[in-house]
């Protein structure tokens, strides 16, 4: 398993971020999804057998968010 952090812009409220939360975790080998709306970021762990870090950022970005940064 892998972790990683992102720092997501354009989320307005607690509705966005459960959006995110669904979107990423419906991505295959997502395995854990945590999205703070307050500070604007998602805790991600999955299986990098199956899926990576740039499909994660995609996922984010599919419904019009903005990943500005990863963070270790």
């Amino acid at each position: 398993m892998k972790s990683v952090n992102l720092k997501i812009e354009g989320m307005r409220c607690d509705g966005c971020a459960e959006t995110i939360k669904a979107v990423i975790g419906r991505e295959p080998g997502v395995k854990s999804v945590a999205v703070t709306f307050g500070g604007g970021e998602a805790r991600i762990l999955y299986d990098p057998a199956v899926t990576g870090e740039d499909r994660l950022v995609a996922a984010v970005e599919r419904p019009g968010f903005r990943v500005s940064r990863r963070a270790p």
